[in-house]
């Protein structure tokens, strides 16, 4: 493989999808979302949430997994990013990772990930954990995490707040934050047929030792767009309570997703060296954010845009009657 490609000073801007900045500054704009963060930091602190996600983990470093700590200098360097966060390693058989913590966020790398894949496959999921950060996405998967691990309910704080909407609302960001990230895994890696795999085998696609049957990425990637093509609306009923919840997409959605990035021309434009640099980049009202999010895959994005509006229009109302009835209480 021809060697990477470093993509000085990129920013985060670069690689964005415009459906994840719509539904972050959305989400952002919620009566008593800063309220919810503000609590729920305040009761962790960054102490509080590294013994929730490093219960069970070791610190990677030149002397404790130096070839993965390798691996993690050559991701850095590539994107070019002048911090090097914490990066971990959680002995658990669940193939995931994620990047969390509100002041000095960190990676965490689950071994049940790194038994699946193999180094470049690796190095996209690093450089996917690296775009969270980039982006500023630790503080609000944090959030999401510990309503998941936790729940809502767990939490006396937060008693008194319309939470189902804003809960709502904040995994719809968490899944379209992926997207984000997962073009920053591919920045990160250079590799399309190493980032696919990394869907493929969250999918089940992953051969164990002694099994000669095989796998193609090819008709994982068939797969995806059967998935994706336009159905009746059952199917799209079905698609929306079955992901309502989740934290991420599905693998075949993103690997749809990312396909149709490739496809644009856009990860070629970057590579080229025509991205916006750090430092450089200008505030965007939320109505351009919801404007390219609707015009950036046509009709298909048209119908998800005008599910943000929807969602975040539900969660506003909802949490504008909370605080009204909170305001009514206090003044009593």
């Amino acid at each position: 493989m021809p060697a990477r490609i470093a993509l000085p000073q990129i920013s985060s801007t670069a690689y964005e999808h415009p459906a994840d900045r719509a539904a972050l500054n959305a989400l952002r704009s919620l009566p008593g979302f800063d309220e919810v963060v503000r609590k729920i930091a305040g009761f962790f602190g960054e102490r509080g949430v590294r013994q929730v996600f490093l219960a069970n983990a070791v610190r990677v470093g030149p002397a404790q997994r130096p070839k993965l700590d390798a691996l993690y200098t050559e991701v850095l360097e590539t994107l070019d990013w002048p911090t090097r966060p914490e990066l971990y390693v959680s002995q658990t058989p669940v193939v995931n990772a994620m990047a969390v913590g509100f002041d000095q966020p960190f990676i965490v790398l689950n071994s049940g990930l790194l038994r699946t894949l193999d180094r470049e496959e690796q190095r996209a999921v690093i450089a996917h954990e690296l775009g969270h950060i980039m982006s500023g996405h630790a503080t609000y998967t944090t959030l999401a995490l510990l309503l998941m691990i936790i729940g809502a309910k767990n939490l006396p704080f937060l008693a008194g707040l319309a939470l189902m909407p804003f809960e709502l609302a904040l995994f719809e960001w968490y899944r379209k934050a992926e997207f984000s990230a997962d073009r920053a895994g591919l920045l990160g890696s250079q590799d399309p047929n190493a980032t696919m795999g990394v869907f493929l085998k969250f999918a089940g696609g992953r051969i164990e030792p002694g099994d000669d049957d095989s796998i193609s990425l090819d008709a994982f990637l068939t797969q995806a767009a059967e998935y994706e093509a336009p159905g009746g609306a059952i199917d799209k009923i079905w698609q929306l309570l079955n992901t309502a919840f989740r934290s991420h997409p599905f693998a075949t959605v993103r690997a749809g997703e990312l396909q149709r990035w490739i496809q644009s021309g856009e990860y070629d434009r970057i590579l080229r060296g025509d991205y916006p640099r750090r430092g450089t980049e200008k505030s965007r009202p939320l109505g351009d954010d919801f404007a390219d999010a609707a015009g950036y895959y046509g009709g298909q994005a048209r119908e998800t845009a005008s599910t943000f509006s929807q969602s975040f229009g539900r969660a506003r109302s909802a949490f504008d009657e909370a605080l009204k009835r909170r305001t009514g209480q206090s003044g009593q």
